[in-house]
């Protein structure tokens, strides 16, 4: 290879991992601003908050349920047209869910149609592109970076979309976002691949899912990854709603996400680097653990605004730091000719769990009056994620073919 070329190289990869992360930087953002719906929606639409809670949990199963899919057809013909597609369908699920006057309308636009569109430009579909664009050496860090965009779009876009709630209401919030998710559009050129052929031996789908589905270690994962759902969506989407039962402010809720956001950004790109020296699998379990410990410390204090800041940004370091050491494991057993799919579907039991938690913190607290059950809900499950993480085993996957 000249040198010309391999600069060429070494600048589309700079590229793609730009526009990449900004695609996720805006998909993850706007998306992360829906808890602070839920109040003035439900209020103003005459709504209780389980059929709000149910278009969420519907658009998380959704977005699960096509990763697989949206992954498989990035791995084969590139993940820049499969961000477009999903770019429209976010557009127009935005669209949609500031017309929306019923809860099927709603369950439509913000459930069906904004979930198929996070499966095509959110974190599977990116990483698949990113990791067989960097060299091996560069991928623990390329994987950071991406994770960490998710991140700083949710500490961007919640303080923004507070804002324009107080100062102009959901619908024309919903508008503005509508325009931000369109700027995925032109993004997508930067993420475009060519027809890409595997390295080393190429094995074929059907392979590469008999191969996963066959290894306990890749199960061990994807039950794991459950719980990361479980968990994060329910605190994302009844945190705003809590601390106002609670007596507390809405701009409190508003900077809870934000802090949660903020200190994601470091704990993604942190926890993303450490996976590149550090077993993946002894930091998963500490992930999972210490979010049962600072849940329980967040339940038995006196509850403040300092309590609540203290809070989001220890929940914001451990917040998504899972997701670049679970797409690393995938990779590192399965190889990236297949990563977006593979990881597809480890995210598919991830969403399983975001269904559940957003869904049964509107059900329980309709039936019970109280967020207490869900609470310790996730600290179990927190236990169990630790657990299932510790006896993976952190190398190749025996019947992958390595290359000569």
């Amino acid at each position: 290879m000249t040198p010309i070329s391999t600069k060429h190289k070494l600048s589309r990869a700079t590229l793609l991992l730009i526009c990449g992360s900004l695609v996720v930087t805006l998909s993850m953002g706007i998306r992360h601003t829906f808890g602070l719906f839920m109040q003035p929606m439900t209020t103003q639409l005459g709504w209780g908050r389980e059929a709000f809670s149910l278009a969420i949990a519907l658009q998380n199963l959704a977005w699960g349920a096509a990763q697989p899919f949206t992954g498989w057809l990035a791995d084969r013909f590139g993940a820049g047209r499969v961000i477009f597609a999903g770019g429209l369908l976010y557009l127009l699920g935005l669209l949609l869910m500031a017309h929306a006057g019923t809860p099927g309308e709603f369950i439509l636009s913000a459930g069906i149609l904004v979930g198929l569109g996070l499966s095509g430009t959110t974190f599977s579909v990116v990483y698949g592109a990113v990791g067989r664009a960097v060299s091996p050496e560069r991928q623990a860090g390329a994987l950071a970076l991406v994770g960490a965009a998710g991140s700083l779009g949710q500490f961007l876009m919640v303080p923004v979309g507070q804002q324009l709630l107080s100062g102009f209401g959901w619908v024309q919030t919903l508008l503005v976002f509508a325009l931000l998710a369109a700027l995925m559009l032109p993004l997508s050129r930067g993420v475009a691949e060519q027809g890409h052929a595997a390295h080393g031996h190429p094995i074929t789908t059907s392979s590469a899912l008999r191969q996963a589905f066959g290894h306990r270690d890749y199960w061990l994962l994807t039950a794991g990854f459950f719980v990361c759902g479980f968990q994060v969506v329910f605190i994302g989407a009844h945190l705003p709603a809590y601390l106002l039962d609670k007596g507390l402010s809405a701009n409190l809720g508003m900077m809870a996400l934000a802090l949660i956001g903020l200190f994601n950004i470091f704990g993604t790109w942190s926890f993303g680097k450490l996976g590149g020296r550090y077993s993946k699998r002894w930091l998963l379990a500490g992930i999972y653990l210490g979010r049962t410990v600072v849940i329980g410390l967040f339940l038995l204090a006196p509850l403040s605004s300092v309590s609540v800041a203290l809070f989001a940004a220890s929940m914001g370091f451990l917040w998504l730091g899972t997701v670049p050491l679970t797409n690393g494991l995938v990779a590192r057993m399965f190889g990236v000719q297949f990563l977006a799919m593979l990881s597809g579907f480890v995210f598919l039991s991830h969403q399983v769990g975001s269904f559940l938690g957003v869904w049964l913190g509107g059900r329980l607290f309709d039936a019970t009056g109280s967020y207490d059950l869900v609470w310790g809900i996730c600290m179990a499950l927190g236990v169990v994620a630790a657990l299932l993480n510790l006896p993976i085993r952190e190398q190749a996957a025996p019947s992958r073919p390595v290359p000569a």
